[in-house]
């Protein structure tokens, strides 16, 4: 795939956390953001900001603080940037019965300290932050 050529990439769980990890502190994103389960490779290219993920399995995470579930394929990629992830794939919401695919999330400069994300059809919901601070446990 040409987006990944020039990336740095991690295999393994152990490498792959370290690296997803780094990206999120690096561009200002809560930690627990995306709960990954057996990581496979994570990879980030610098020049263009493509960075990618791949897992065993698909992961259903329910954020408790803001009861919201949210699923993570077994392949996550977007652009990630400061205090912003853009067409983003493979991550998706469940809302009433259907599952909402996210296209971006976008985190406010403090004080605000919301955490907006973004639909395919344009929806955006809003919370707080610290409710991904460390996976929403």
């Amino acid at each position: 795939m040409a987006e990944k050529n020039g990336g740095i990439v991690k295999q393994g769980h152990e490498g792959g956390m370290k690296l997803a990890n780094s990206l999120l502190h690096e561009f200002e994103l809560p930690l627990g953001l995306i709960p990954l389960a057996r990581v496979i490779e994570v990879g980030y290219v610098k020049d263009t900001g493509y960075m990618w993920i791949a897992q065993q399995k698909k992961v259903e995470h329910n954020f408790k603080m803001i009861s919201k579930l949210v699923s993570f394929d077994t392949e996550i990629h977007g652009y990630i940037e400061k205090r912003r992830i853009k067409k983003l794939k493979g991550v998706k919401a469940k809302e009433l019965m259907l599952w909402a695919p996210i296209s971006e999330i976008t985190v406010d400069h403090p004080p605000t300290e919301k955490i907006h994300f973004k639909s395919h059809a344009g929806f955006t919901k809003t919370f707080p932050v610290e409710a991904f601070a460390d996976g929403g446990q």
